[in-house]
């Protein structure tokens, strides 16, 4: 039996966990992933697009957000905040949070250019962008099954502190994101 400490509490390793049981664990573990993290884009997305309402509003440029190529940015960018808050919050890496929120900025980017050649309407590239997102996580969360079948407490064995945010938040990588 192979047991390390993680967090302060005992972790047995997956070879000591029963397949059958292994697997359905996994797969909560992998859909509890992709759902919280759909929670933390619907937060910062109602969040910062509320205050970004209420900014524009007083400036007097509430007008702006009628243009859908913006706005369909403004929000892909709302709930990449959210994700990626929640992302490094539960020790994910800096290069995960990357490769997820490209995975949500690609759709609309994607969307932009026949919306742009007027070949969709501006609820088009909102709705296409906003469908075809879940699809382009759920792939980058396949790519990296591993890492999003496990724990929260042992998916990284660097946890994120303080200081790390405060290190990330002036541009200072720490060695192992290099």
């Amino acid at each position: 039996m192979t047991v390390s400490d993680v967090g302060g509490q005992k972790a047995m390793s997956k070879g000591d966990i029963p397949p059958i049981v292994h697997q359905r664990a996994s797969r909560g573990r992998f859909l509890r992933h992709f759902l919280e993290m759909i929670v933390a884009m619907i937060i910062g997305m109602v969040a910062l697009g509320t205050s970004v309402a209420a900014i524009l509003a007083l400036l007097g440029h509430s007008d702006l957000l009628h243009y859908a190529a913006l706005r369909a940015l403004l929000m892909a960018t709302y709930m990449t905040v959210g994700m990626s808050l929640w992302m490094r919050y539960r020790g994910h890496s800096w290069p995960r949070v990357r490769e997820m929120a490209g995975a949500m900025f690609g759709p609309f980017i994607l969307f932009l250019i026949p919306f742009w050649g007027g070949l969709i309407s501006g609820g088009g590239l909102l709705a296409g962008g906003h469908v075809l997102m879940l699809p382009c996580m759920l792939g980058v969360m396949l790519v990296r099954r591993e890492e999003y079948s496990q724990d929260h407490r042992v998916h990284s064995k660097y946890p994120v502190t303080a200081r790390s945010i405060e290190r990330a938040m002036h541009g200072q990588q720490s060695s192992r994101n290099r």
